[in-house]
């Protein structure tokens, strides 16, 4: 089986070296929408779509309507347009100077243009010819922007910091496992488990974008949990062959039994994680469906790494895998004292803890979802300089003009009357800049400019017309919902498509937040039943979903604290936006929500292990928490290391990613598992393993444990005794 992982390991290096060439760039998009209806439909009848590129050109000297200064724009607009990729290109020049495209100060002038093509052809193109157009000329300086650019920046920068995480976490994680086992051979094994499902697992993603799209950040999440999951089981699986071999089993026992009892553990820790992530699948994302598919390939890869490839090794290895000593005072560790602590005077440990934790949590309460824009890059990146340099000298930006379509209203002299009527309306709405129609250029409720030469047949045709509704900044940044819904009102009776960049990310938004409901009541259901089946109770389970919820609201709060408010933004470099973008805290709740379960199912299976051994809870929570306890916390440390390397990142959703990991997984690992785990424990007694009689049957029947069935508990009292010997100890 050694010589098997071996092969394995090489075939998926040979398909893992071509995976990052085969992923794929994502936009913001709900497929089906009403926006992208739109969208198709503008593209269709009238050549028209949302620009994804822009070029800001500033005059050295005068204004950008200077003659000298015109002109070069005005060639610059047709060089753009003969560039591949490029769909369709305008300019303030040949806009007939509008006022939306031009600076305050009359030194800057926009160019936009739409790329035809996937995201990533769009942007690949742009990545060839986006550095020849950063120029400094003699009449004119020209900067590259627009959303495909900055996305296309972000998409580089994600490249280069998983190259960095690579360089960081493998010797990292080496060290860590060096300190845990003071071993050399255990911690080379254990590493090798991780580095297999990092290498599988970039192989299966290869092997499925050849159905369908995964994104590059897919790669991200690949590396960290890879590493992390891999070594986690790992640790749980050799740690069980430790306690055999002390127990006095040969090698050959110890991996039988090894793989029999936490082998099963770890397989279900395994399903909880994968059923977590594969819940991403409900969302008809291509952006989040690819980090399920990296999720679920990366459990499958580390628990075959952990109950396959391990055990094999470990056969091989035999008592080189051992402690060097066996460890003193069995029982009377830190654990197992912290235990019997918060036992004894439960409300006086647990309260408090609680208290900490809702007030980590209680920023959550202010969490605002948001879209993303620029500030997801450091300031110094090019295309966030001319983002910046957008918002700070233009009073609107074309770049984000919503679209609205009319089907059925005729661009024909007979309605010119109803349409100048519909831009005069739309152009009052407050948060409204400018409205370009087929008639002319409104604002305020005026007609501020008659229509170029161009206008008529750009804006309609002999069934449809369409309205550029421009907006303001502080109508894209404030409440872009309530603006679209004031449009779509103003805009007249009839059926109307609302489109353009803010109205897809709206969309997305709402289709994510509202799908919502659906995602977490799964993943809770899910792992309800795994729970029940691993402990044959139903208040266990329950108490463990409250106490991952409660972790959960602690990364919230901690997410909307530092990102959404902006405290440490200056430490941590980077620029708050005053919302949070929600594809990525809700990636992290089914990530973070996952790897809980999964410590919960292995700090439970020794719990109740000890329990069906003696039927003393008291008892069972103290000696599972010092078998588990230690292993837990190595095992999160190990992981949280993982997800550290991002917190450095460039990229906020990295940032974030790697920030708010590290926080739920050492609360989880420490406040919760060391403080509310045996304090609620304690308070349920007994009460802990009720479970209906129908579902008592159907746990007999199918449940799993790390113990042994055949081995009847010894009933005995609820623990007090130990309580006081406890505290006669002290």
């Amino acid at each position: 089986m050694i010589w098997a992982g071996i092969a394995l390991t090489v075939l998926g290096i040979a398909l893992a070296a071509g995976a990052m060439d085969r992923l794929v760039l994502s936009r913001f998009e709900s497929p089906g929408s009403e926006s992208l209806t739109t969208r198709a439909v503008l593209e269709k009848e009238f050549g028209e779509g949302p620009p994804s590129v822009l070029l800001m050109v500033t005059a050295r000297q005068g204004t950008v309507d200077d003659a000298p200064v015109a002109a070069e724009g005005r060639r610059l607009e047709e060089e753009l347009a003969r560039q591949d990729g490029v769909a369709e290109v305008s300019s303030y020049w040949s806009r007939g100077k509008s006022p939306a495209m031009r600076g305050t100060d009359g030194k800057q002038a926009l160019i936009i243009a739409r790329m035809a093509g996937t995201v990533t052809e769009a942007r690949t193109e742009l990545g060839e010819f986006s550095p020849d157009f950063s120029r400094d000329g003699q009449l004119v300086t020209v900067r590259v922007g627009g959303g495909d650019e900055v996305f296309r920046q972000v998409s580089e920068q994600s490249r280069q910091d998983f190259l960095r995480a690579e360089m960081i976490v493998l010797p990292l994680v080496f060290l860590l496992l060096l300190a845990i086992y003071r071993r050399f051979s255990a911690a080379v094994i254990t590493l090798g488990m991780g580095l297999f499902s990092v290498i599988t697992t970039l192989a299966l993603l290869r092997l499925v974008t050849y159905v369908t799209d995964v994104s590059t950040f897919a790669a991200n999440l690949a590396l960290v949990m890879g590493i992390g999951l891999g070594v986690d089981y790992s640790l749980f699986v050799i740690n069980r062959f430790r306690e055999e071999l002390r127990s006095g089993c040969r090698v050959d026992e110890a991996v039988e039994h090894s793989v029999a009892t936490a082998g099963r553990t770890v397989a279900f820790g395994g399903l909880t994680v994968l059923v977590s992530l594969a819940c991403l699948l409900l969302l008809p994302f291509p952006f989040l469906r690819s980090f399920a598919y990296a999720g679920i390939a990366t459990v499958l890869t580390s628990l075959f790494a952990a109950l396959v490839i391990l055990p094999a090794s470990l056969a091989k290895l035999g008592v080189r895998v051992a402690r060097r000593k066996a460890p003193s005072s069995e029982g009377r560790g830190w654990w197992r004292r912290t235990a019997l602590r918060m036992m004894r005077k439960p409300l006086r440990h647990g309260i408090p803890a609680l208290a900490v934790l809702l007030g980590l949590a209680a920023p959550a309460l202010g969490l605002t979802f948001g879209v993303p824009d620029e500030r997801v890059l450091p300031e110094d990146v090019s295309s966030r300089v001319v983002q910046q340099e957008v918002r700070d000298n233009f009073a609107a930006e074309e770049m984000d003009a919503i679209q609205v379509l009319r089907p059925g209203q005729a661009g024909t002299p007979a309605n010119h009357a109803s349409v100048g009527a519909t831009a005069t309306a739309l152009s009052r709405i407050p948060e409204v800049h400018q409205v370009d129609a087929l008639t002319g250029s409104y604002a305020g409720g005026k007609k501020v400019s008659e229509p170029d030469s161009g206008s008529v047949e750009r804006f309609g045709d002999d069934e449809n017309t369409w309205y550029s509704v421009v907006a303001t900044h502080r109508g894209l940044d404030q409440d872009i919902d309530r603006v679209l819904s004031d449009v779509r009102a103003t805009a007249g009776d009839d059926p109307v498509g609302i489109g353009g960049y803010p109205a897809e990310l709206s969309d997305f938004r709402g289709e994510l937040v509202d799908r919502l409901p659906l995602v977490l009541g799964l993943i809770l259901v899910v792992t309800f039943i795994i729970l029940f089946l691993m402990t044959g109770s139903v208040l266990l389970p329950a108490k463990a979903m409250v106490l991952n919820t409660l972790s959960m609201a602690v990364m919230m709060g901690v997410l909307v604290r530092i990102f959404q408010d902006g405290h440490l933004s200056g430490p941590l470099g980077f620029t708050p936006s005053g919302t949070i973008e929600p594809s990525i805290p809700i990636l992290m709740f089914c990530t973070a929500f996952g790897l809980s379960m999964d410590y919960e199912v292995f700090m439970l299976s020794r719990i109740k292990e000890e329990y069906d051994r003696t039927g003393d809870t008291i008892g069972a929570v103290a000696v599972g928490l010092e078998r588990s306890g230690p292993l837990i916390t190595s095992a999160a440390v190990v992981l949280a290391a993982s997800f550290a390397t991002y917190a450095s990142s460039g990229i906020v959703f990295l940032k974030m990613l790697g920030i708010g990991m590290v926080v739920v997984i050492l609360i989880d690992a420490t406040l919760i598992r060391a403080v509310l785990v045996p304090v609620l424990m304690r308070l349920a007694n007994t009460a802990n393993w009720w479970a209906p009689a129908p579902l008592r049957t159907l746990h007999a029947r199918f449940g799993i444990s790390e113990s042994d069935p055949s081995v009847s508990p010894a009933r005995e009292p609820a623990g007090t005794g130990l309580l006081e010997s406890h505290a006669s100890d002290r």
